[in-house]
């Protein structure tokens, strides 16, 4: 008998003081973006098929990482809702072989003056990806979590969590 094989998909999701607005222009405006988690820039072309890329910061590139770090596609925007690209590291060549993953943001209005944000990563066949934004590698970072940790306590306190 044979089974069908799940693809892995990793679900996240915070909940921020914020408008839906701050939130998307915290996920896609490079000046933002730069502020969290691991603090690399990263610029998007939104319209579908437009490109994304994450720049490596100053601590990467004296690590000897490339200028580009991960890179992708824009296939949805729609601002302050939804955002869908594909996503690929390019750092480690095992990761970059395991190819492009989508990745989904959306952004919802919760009551209070609550944003709820939701990443989806579907990282199926793709294990040394899914580890590292799991954050299962501890030497790596803490993945999404942290990132998504950092974007909350910066648009709620003006603050990243390393300086709050």
């Amino acid at each position: 008998m044979t089974t069908k094989s799940e693809k892995p998909v990793h679900v996240y999701r915070v909940h921020i003081k914020a408008t839906p607005e701050a939130v998307w222009d915290a996920i896609t405006k490079p000046e933002w973006i730069e502020r969290y988690g691991y603090c690399a820039r990263a610029e998007y072309d939104l319209r579908p098929g437009g490109k994304y890329q994450a720049f490596a910061n100053t601590e990467m590139a004296q690590h000897g990482g490339p200028n580009v770090i991960i890179d992708g596609e824009v296939i949805e925007a729609d601002p302050p809702r939804k955002l869908v690209q594909t996503w690929r590291i390019l750092w480690d060549p095992e990761m970059k072989e395991e190819g492009f993953r989508r990745l989904t943001w959306e952004i919802e209005v919760s009551p209070y003056g609550i944003t709820s944000l939701t990443v989806t990563h579907e990282v199926g066949d793709a294990p040394k990806t899914a580890a590292i934004t799991s954050g299962a590698i501890k030497e790596a970072g803490g993945g999404w979590s942290y990132i998504l940790s950092d974007l909350k306590t910066l648009l709620e306190t003006g603050k990243t969590l390393s300086a709050a």
